[in-house]
This record gives structure tokens, C-alpha cells and sequence, in this order.
């Protein structure tokens, strides 16, 4: 059985928005590598404009806003957690506190992870963790993927009917369905679980 579950758990404490306005495309989205030194995508990729616009997603004190690896890069920290905001020309300087929806820069073209297309990388960090910073956003659907890879079936044939010796029915599709679910949710509860274990 494939079980995958997508970011079912909201941080604790989140208090915040996406960082452009109105809410943006995510172009590319968090792939955390299965070991911190592979290849993966440690944020998100949100579709935006040269120019516009970029807000703060959560409120902390800036403790980085300036040229990082050829791009500019603006973070806030609040306690153990930090967000990152690039390419972006910084309109704060360290030390500033700022609140959610604050302007903190301006999106830009040089260093864009979608070139041709403008966008921002944001990303979330929890102590030296990556983290999907889609998460801090409390009103996002929350969409769980398929628990099998079965394509959908057509008319099940005849089954033959089984012998007095053997008569054991196969259990009815719903019952194997509400198993699924409840592994599932069992599963999701564990990770939230884990996140806020983690926490402390």
C-alpha cells in the first residue's frame, strides 16, 4: 500500500500570510531530500513580478537582509524559527522588527529559481530543519493523495462461486476502504504528533 500524506499538520503558533499578494502560484513546490546533503527543494516557488511587492509572511526581528551567493536574501527569526525571502532588493536592515504583511523588499528577476519567469523562493526553517513553509499558512486545503496507484476499475467479473469448504467471503471494498482511512489517519496523527514532540 502507497500511503502518502502532504504537510497535514499546521505549525503551532502560526501566525501568518503568504508573502505576495493577491495569493500567488506555487510554481514548485517543498521536497525535502532524503538526506540533508541530495539534491531536493527546501521552500517554495511562488509566481511573481519584478518589482513587487514582498511581505513579510511572519513577524520577527530581521537578521539577514542583503547579497547571499549572487541574489539578495532577506530572513526573519522569531525564536528557533526563521523565513527566507529570495531574490529579493531588501527594504529593511537587521535589526528592524516587523510584523505579518509588513513590506520587507521588492521582488527580483536576478537569481529567480523560474527563470524565464519571476518568482520567490520562500522557505522555513525550524532550528537547522527544513520545513514546508506551506505550513504556516492556516486557511490552505489540506489534499491527501491517493492510498493506492491502482488506476480505477471497470466492472469486476464474475467470481466463481466458492465451494463449501473454502466459503470465506472476501470482505466487502468499504471495509478494506475505512481500513485505509484509518491507517491513514493514524498516520497523520503520528506526524503531528512528531512535529510538536519535536518542538519542546
Amino acid at each position: 500500500m502507497n500511503l502518502a500524506l502532504l504537510s497535514l499538520a499546521i505549525l503551532p503558533g502560526a501566525t501568518s500570510d503568504w508573502p505576495l499578494q493577491p495569493r500567488p502560484e506555487v510554481v514548485h513546490g517543498f521536497e525535502l531530500p532524503a538526506k540533508p546533503w541530495l539534491p531536493g527543494h527546501r521552500g517554495v516557488d511562488l509566481a511573481g513580478r519584478p518589482g513587487q511587492p514582498v511581505l513579510a509572511a511572519t513577524p520577527g526581528t530581521i537578521t539577514y537582509a542583503g547579497p547571499l551567493a549572487g541574489r539578495g536574501v532577506v530572513t526573519i527569526t522569531t525564536g528557533a524559527r526563521r523565513t527566507t525571502y529570495e531574490p529579493v532588493v531588501p527594504a529593511v536592515s537587521v535589526g528592524a522588527t516587523v510584523r505579518a504583511g509588513v513590506v520587507i523588499g521588492r521582488l527580483s528577476a536576478t537569481g529567480s529559481h523560474c527563470l524565464p519567469r519571476a518568482c520567490l523562493h520562500w522557505g522555513l526553517l525550524q532550528g537547522k530543519q527544513y520545513l514546508n513553509p506551506l505550513t504556516l499558512i492556516p486557511d490552505r486545503p489540506v489534499r491527501l493523495l491517493p492510498l493506492t496507484d491502482l488506476p480505477a476499475r471497470g466492472p469486476s467479473p464474475a467470481r466463481p462461486t466458492p465451494r463449501a469448504a473454502d466459503a470465506s467471503p472476501d470482505p466487502p471494498d468499504s471495509n478494506q476502504r475505512t481500513a485505509k482511512l484509518i491507517i491513514a489517519a493514524t498516520a497523520a496523527l503520528t506526524l503531528t504528533a512528531g512535529l510538536l514532540i519535536r518542538r519542546e
